[in-house]
């Protein structure tokens, strides 16, 4: 799977394109590539070449792909050391002390791409369940590679690769899920540790999980809950999906929880997971009410029925994918954001949180500013969070922080 750096072929930039990964971003696009002295078609899809500057300067080496619109992915800014087993292993075990100098067990990202140095792979990591995925050539090229280093490094019992993301379609690599050890899990089981201790635990069938089957990126968010909102309050929670929010606000006391989500299995997992942390508390369980029902029907009927919540929490699936689409995403969140506000108690708490990179922090708090003056609503923003630590952000990569998470106080207009 290796080979001698000398026998690499050269991707050559143009004049001033390399200024960028100069400053650390990993990535070369297609019209930053000298095609007249290194055509982009003499390349495989996934073949790794020595990146050079216009006057042969070595930057590194990547992964090119001649088909996409970043045409290169740089691995290493040592142009004379192959890329192959030990430079897996070395990326890995990085990944690996870094997560566990910050996770008591071992439930979290353990690979998050090119904040790992590992640009095109994700990793997840359920106790001794190791869950991926490939979104370029580039990686897949070293699959073989990287199972035989998860193996060395983590020695999972099982090793699966859930590889049925969009991405791998624009790379032109198939929709797959293989088991490549152990058996087939039937649920993926989740632990998340609160700041007093408290274990919650979370069990997701694997045939309908979402993406690599839990959302660790908001885990650090859900810990700070807790500093906003106290015991014996009403609680919604807008796109629940498997009750993640509404399951720490059960364990906080909150004394009534409504789900809302548009997947009647995801919201059946919610009722299950909120329940149980109650009833595991020694507290009579709460039962969730759960509304199947799009999220904006579902806040316009509550609000039309008289409802209100002390905290409504609203955690959307990327509604701007593209930045072609930053209007209409734009407009999106600030109209969920308008009907969050409407069934909100005056002094009550709204968590609202993007996780569209293309919608950047200050936007979204901009939305929430502008649905607040629609609804004759004052907010006060508590604290901004964004994604957890085990989904580090690369300084140069702006691509890397995409989750942002507002923390607000809102009570009526001054």
């Amino acid at each position: 799977m290796s080979t001698t750096s000398a026998n690499l072929p050269e991707l050559r930039l143009r004049r001033g394109e390399d200024r960028r990964l100069r400053a650390g971003h990993l990535w070369v696009f297609s019209n930053e590539v000298d095609t007249t002295a290194t055509p982009l078609t003499a390349f495989e899809p996934g073949q790794q070449a020595r990146v050079v500057t216009d006057r042969g300067q070595p930057l590194g080496i990547a992964y090119v792909n001649p088909a996409t619109l970043i045409a290169a992915r740089l691995l290493t800014r040592d142009a004379e050391t192959p890329v192959g087993r030990a430079w897996v292993l070395t990326r890995l075990r990085a990944a690996l002390a870094l997560r566990e100098s910050l996770y008591p067990k071992p439930y979290y990202r353990l690979v998050f791409g090119e904040a790992d140095g590992l640009p095109g792979l994700v990793i997840d990591r359920y106790g001794d369940v190791l869950v991926g995925q490939i979104g370029t050539a580039g990686m897949e090229r070293l699959r073989p590679v990287i199972e035989a280093a998860l193996v060395k490094v983590i020695a999972p019992r099982v090793l699966l690769w859930k590889n049925d993301s969009g991405a791998r379609s624009v790379e032109d690599l198939p929709s797959e899920i293989v088991c490549v050890q152990g058996d087939m899990p039937t649920e993926l089981e989740v632990r998340e540790t609160l700041p007093d201790g408290r274990e919650l635990r979370f069990a997701i069938p694997f045939e309908s999980a979402q993406k690599t089957g839990w959302f660790y990126d908001q885990t650090f968010n859900r810990s700070l809950l807790g500093r906003f909102l106290p015991p014996g309050k009403r609680v919604l929670d807008v796109c629940s999906y498997a009750g993640g929010w509404a399951t720490t606000a059960a364990a906080l006391g909150a004394r009534a929880i409504t789900c809302i989500d548009s997947s009647a299995s995801a919201l059946a997992l919610a009722g299950v997971h909120v329940q149980a942390v109650a009833a595991g508390d020694g507290a009579a369980p709460v039962v969730p009410t759960l509304l199947r029902d799009d999220a904006f029907d579902a806040l316009a009927a509550l609000a039309a029925a008289g409802e209100r919540f002390d905290a409504v929490i609203v955690d959307p699936p990327a509604f701007i994918k593209r930045r072609k689409e930053f209007p209409q995403g734009q407009a999106a969140y600030r109209k969920l954001n308008q009907l969050a506000l409407r069934v909100l108690e005056p002094d009550g708490l709204l968590v609202s949180c993007s996780c569209s990179f293309h919608m950047p922090g200050e936007e979204l708090r901009g939305a929430i500013q502008t649905a607040a003056r629609h609804v004759d609503r004052f907010v006060q923003v508590l604290h901004q969070g964004g994604q957890s630590p085990d989904h580090p952000v690369h300084p140069a990569i702006p691509e890397t922080r995409y989750l942002k998470a507002f923390f607000c106080r809102v009570t009526r207009s001054l």
